[in-house]
């Protein structure tokens, strides 16, 4: 069993879930709360307790401070046990990149295995499943087009635009 809050942020219908050791997902904003709850459902074994803990409201906090434009950083324990051993270095290393910089799938790729990882590094970036906290909107393409995005491409140039960094991009 896990815990998730479901909440409404300016952006749309967010959720968090944790498991006894941090956060394990997050579900980027849509339209409905039914939407939601669906994707955690489907990040989980499918049982779900929705329940606030201290840690649950951190994160809630700290993701609409961030929509807010009044945080950059993160503080929130993960937990990041499902993912493959690849994809929590993947993982780690979206963590190094700053608030308001851009990397591409190269330069992740050679902070993990080499540069010829770029593709499994795709994958593993969209597999994240915590974005936002884990930063992976801040993954371009090498020729600095926008790439992809789990949560669509629309929400990456919020995202980016949000952090001033939409403008870096090619045009495309």
């Amino acid at each position: 069993m896990q815990r998730a809050v479901i909440f409404h942020s300016p952006w749309g219908w967010m959720g968090i879930a944790e498991s006894p050791k941090g956060i394990r997902a997050i579900v980027l904003p849509k339209r409905s709360k039914r939407a939601v709850e669906s994707d955690l459902r489907a990040q989980s074994d499918g049982s779900l307790q929705q329940e606030e803990s201290a840690r649950l409201e951190a994160a809630r906090r700290q993701l609409l401070d961030y929509i807010a434009g009044r945080r950059n950083t993160f503080d929130v324990s993960l937990d990041l046990s499902e993912g493959t051993p690849f994809q929590r270095k993947v993982w780690r290393t979206l963590q190094r990149v700053p608030y308001g910089k851009l990397r591409s799938y190269q330069w992740i790729a050679s902070r993990v295995g080499g540069k010829y990882y770029a593709r499994a590094v795709g994958n593993a970036v969209g597999a994240n499943p915590i974005p936002i906290v884990i930063p992976c909107h801040r993954i371009v393409a090498h020729d600095a087009s926008l790439g992809g995005f789990s949560g669509g491409l629309s929400m990456k140039r919020k995202l980016l635009a949000l952090e001033g960094t939409l403008t870096q991009l090619q045009r495309g």
